[in-house]
């Protein structure tokens, strides 16, 4: 008879939200939007779906789109259209950049993220054979700046992973924080990687990403995914200095070639018409804050102590102290309540009495998991 605890080799994220996939409950596991995308975006989609551009996108990506792009940030930096890379969602172009990094940074090399960690910056590197190292935060959930500087210089750490909000902890990170990871990143030669997916799912306070200072150092990735609920569509894009950027582009034409061009262009012609999707992701944002809010309230009432988020689509929670295990809580809680969650270890080892909940899901949803976690707690 096989062990239900047995845990599975791959990712648990995958793991939990199959198990919903296949037998049904409720997905607070897996960062997918539980909300429809904007109908206008659907529309533009069904009415130029016979048009002539099923064929192969230019490998840079949709002209329009880059133009779209470059004015975006324009006010940020002084950017040029060849800075800008289109790739299939921000996980195309994380992965584009470490075939990159392994390539032109000397072995033996580390690469670091803050913990817990999202699994993409976690498991990236072992696939390449290079060391990877978590870095915890205080107490408090700052940064001891002497602590992280000996650690990259311990382990030779030349790339760190950074999101803001992050992702499982939706923590933001201040300008000063930003200032010195750039101070180091220059003193130390460390590439960072800026991941900004959530970037613009802020809860109050827009997060400071420092596209005002790029340079050589920093490489910044993005995506449509989160921000349009098109997580399906793998639309995503990369901004990289010109002095590594050829080199990136070469290597894309033989992993990824282009992302898809008819959802390319029909992001096109939603962001000209729509003033860049403004009025669905402001909504988007207030929908979040108060999902977030609603579930942190309940768990609190169960037990559970949440430390404070600023944005993104997850509560990071800890367990009430008669849950020591995560991992067994997850199956437990699916098996008698078919709510999909995932385990803390996942994204850090000291995280064994955590648990991730996606709160991207519609109010009925979210309602309806908070009554089977109750259900199961009692």
């Amino acid at each position: 008879m096989q062990n239900k605890y047995q845990k599975p080799a791959g990712s648990y994220i995958s793991f939990m939200s199959n198990k919903v996939k296949i037998y049904g409950g409720i997905n607070l596991a897996q960062g997918i939007p539980g909300f429809n995308p904007p109908k206008e975006l659907t529309n533009i989609l069904s009415n130029i779906a016979n048009d002539n551009i099923h064929q192969y996108a230019p490998g840079n990506g949709n002209n329009e789109l880059l133009d779209l792009l470059l004015n975006k940030y324009k006010n940020e930096y002084p950017f040029s259209k060849d800075d800008f890379l289109i790739t299939q969602g921000g996980t195309e172009a994380l992965s584009l950049l470490y075939i990159y990094f392994n390539k032109i940074i000397p072995k033996p090399f580390s690469a670091l993220a803050f913990d817990p960690v999202y699994e993409s910056y976690k498991y990236l590197p072992g696939i390449f054979n290079t060391d990877f190292v978590p870095f915890s935060f205080e107490n408090d959930f700052t940064i001891n700046f002497e602590k992280l500087e000996r650690i990259c210089l311990d382990t030779n750490v030349k790339v760190i992973f950074l999101g803001s909000p992050g992702n499982p902890f939706g923590k933001i990170w201040s300008k000063d924080e930003m200032n010195f990871l750039i101070d180091l990143s220059k003193r130390l030669d460390i590439f960072i990687v800026l991941d900004a997916v959530y970037k613009e799912l802020y809860f109050d306070e827009k997060p400071y990403i420092p596209l005002d200072q790029f340079n050589p150092n920093l490489f910044y990735t993005n995506s449509f995914s989160k921000l349009f609920s098109i997580t399906g569509w793998r639309i995503g894009y990369l901004i990289a200095h010109q002095a590594h950027m050829q080199n990136i582009k070469s290597i894309h034409d033989y992993t990824g070639l282009c992302a898809p061009s008819i959802l390319q262009q029909t992001i096109v012609e939603y962001l000209k018409e729509y003033n860049f999707g403004n009025e669905y992701v402001t909504n988007l944002r207030k929908r979040l804050k108060e999902s977030y809010n609603h579930l942190s309230n309940e768990l609190e009432k169960l037990g559970f102590e949440i430390p404070e988020t600023k944005g993104g689509y997850f509560v990071w929670a800890k367990l009430p102290d008669k849950y020591p295990d995560g991992f067994k809580f997850a199956i437990d809680l699916y098996e008698e309540q078919k709510v999909a969650v995932i385990p803390g270890e996942h994204f850090s080892n000291n995280a064994t009495n955590y648990i991730r909940f996606n709160i991207a899901r519609e109010k009925s949803e979210v309602d309806e998991g908070i009554s089977r976690i109750k259900r199961f707690f009692e």
